[in-house]
């Protein structure tokens, strides 16, 4: 377990990240590998208000719907749900107005009192972070989020919003969101590690697989026709992705686990990180990514990684 920035809370280093709830995630499957994932001591889910509004006939908070009716019947486990504004369709932005409203609609679809992690999901340039900070301040002083979290922002917005909260006496984030993998590093390295480390900041990135790239499923280009996320691995599709691949391959091979769950581990090792962010559509699924959060590499296994991640310069 591990502590979720400066707080006394404890998280599995494994986060359940759930956009294909309610998407091509039936709920029957979903509360099934919710009850997998928290059996397995797992304890933090990551939605989104917006998940899945990109799906036909969908139009947003689906995943929280299906959360929702999922913790009504569970509400004896000891489960944190992460959640996200700015995205949905019918409250995009971060004006402080569009936060509340956006917030008591997530806490009625989830059937909660208190959203337990709430992030800024995209920067909102168009609205004063002054704005968006004192409306989340206010959100966790009245009870209805109990922790700040940002994603996907900037390391120079990231240090404004910190010194906002320096400034006024606000509730400060204890967590940060970004894009991050062995193939994808720069949008956190250096700027927004260095704030994470500095500021004890839990770092818990989304895309840790790159779209299933880094489970070892796609290695020629005929692999990719056979997922509806082929087409977003296709990038990585390379000499410098396949040598991580094949790298990723020998050490689990030689360790008795999948390629996804050393990919995983290789992300808890690096400064900033605290737990990856991974989805599985099927409780079958799970196995792997759970595995990930017991397996310790080398500090050899983890150096050879970052070695060839940083050939790509990614």
């Amino acid at each position: 377990m591990a502590k979720l920035g400066r707080t006394d809370i404890e998280i599995h280093p494994l986060v359940l990240g759930t956009n294909t709830f309610g998407w091509n995630t039936e709920e029957a499957e979903a509360h099934a590998v919710l009850d997998a994932f928290t059996a397995a001591g797992g304890n933090l889910i990551d939605t989104a208000d917006s998940y899945s509004a990109w799906a036909p006939g969908n139009s947003g908070g689906e995943s929280e719907t299906v959360i929702g009716t999922w913790l009504a019947k569970n509400r004896d486990k000891n489960v944190l749900v992460a959640t996200k504004v700015s995205q949905h369709p019918e409250f995009k932005g971060l004006a402080g107005p569009n936060v509340r409203a956006a917030a008591e609609a997530s806490l009625k679809r989830l059937g909660a009192e208190a959203i337990d992690v709430y992030y800024a999901h995209f920067d909102d340039p168009d609205t004063p972070l002054e704005e968006t900070v004192g409306a989340f301040n206010d959100l966790v002083t009245e009870g209805k989020i109990r922790h700040i979290a940002v994603s996907n922002y900037s390391p120079e917005r990231l240090r404004e919003w910190l010194d906002i909260t320096e400034r006024h006496g606000y509730a400060r984030p204890v967590a940060l969101q970004p894009k991050y993998s062995l193939v994808s590093r720069s949008t956190f390295e250096p700027g927004l590690r260095d704030i994470a480390v500095a500021e004890d900041l839990s770092g818990l990135p989304y895309h840790a697989l790159a779209s299933g790239f880094l489970t070892g499923k796609y290695r020629t280009e005929a692999d990719l026709q056979h997922s509806v996320r082929g087409g977003s691995a296709a990038k990585h599709l390379n000499p410098s992705g396949l040598a991580i691949i094949e790298k990723l391959d020998q050490i689990a091979q030689a360790r008795g686990v999948a390629i996804a769950s050393v990919a995983l581990a290789w992300a808890r090792t690096r400064p900033g990180i605290t737990a990856p962010i991974a989805g599985a559509r099927t409780a079958d699924q799970l196995g792997p990514l759970l595995a990930s959060a017991e397996l310790e590499l080398t500090r050899d296994e983890a150096d050879e990684l970052t070695a060839l991640s940083d050939v790509i310069g990614a």
